[in-house]
């Protein structure tokens, strides 16, 4: 009788639309937790990669994402911030310019080569780093002035996640 209940239970949510998907982050260029091509680092065209989402939450207003290296030898390096992303894009094309404002009104951040936009892995010759794409669903539009810096936008971003994803990919030189 209870798993009766459960199944009718969870049919219910389903047909009513009350299971939510989570926030998914993939690449077409990489898998989870492999390696990251050299087309997408300092050794290669340094372009960003392509990224695409699916499982947006429901009243998503904008997106933010940060992609840094926990791994380096001076802590953790930050290699692109991109916020006040439309709540409509579900992905970013591979080779975003790397200017402040891009044309869908999208706004990139400071990373820690001192610029705006996408700087690839470029690890020192050795072993393995993770290179972590996090992507963030809000329930606002920023509206902040380009340039900012993670820390700046993580501290902006506080109380409006309505969801989060993540894509770990690694590189070595």
């Amino acid at each position: 009788m209870a798993k009766k209940i459960i199944v009718l239970a969870i049919g219910f949510l389903l047909f009513f639309g009350g299971a939510v998907m989570a926030l998914e982050l993939t690449s077409p260029v990489f898998n989870q937790g492999l390696e990251i091509p050299k087309t997408y680092s300092c050794q290669g065209e340094n372009v960003s990669p392509q990224l695409d989402w699916k499982g947006v939450p429901e009243g998503t207003r904008s997106f933010v994402l940060i992609n840094d290296d926990p791994d380096a030898p001076m802590g953790i390096w930050v290699h692109w911030v991109v916020y006040d992303m439309p709540a409509s894009l579900r992905s970013l094309p591979e080779g975003i310019e790397k200017k402040n404002v891009l044309a869908d009104g999208s706004k990139q951040g400071m990373t820690d080569f001192g610029r705006v936009g996408y700087g690839g892995p470029c690890p020192p010759p050795g072993s393995y780093h993770r290179y972590f794409f996090k992507l963030y669903a809000l329930d606002i539009v920023l509206n902040i002035d380009p340039g900012k810096t993670k820390d700046e936008v993580l501290k902006a971003i506080g109380g409006h996640v309505l969801g989060q994803a993540e894509l770990m990919g690694k590189f070595k030189r």
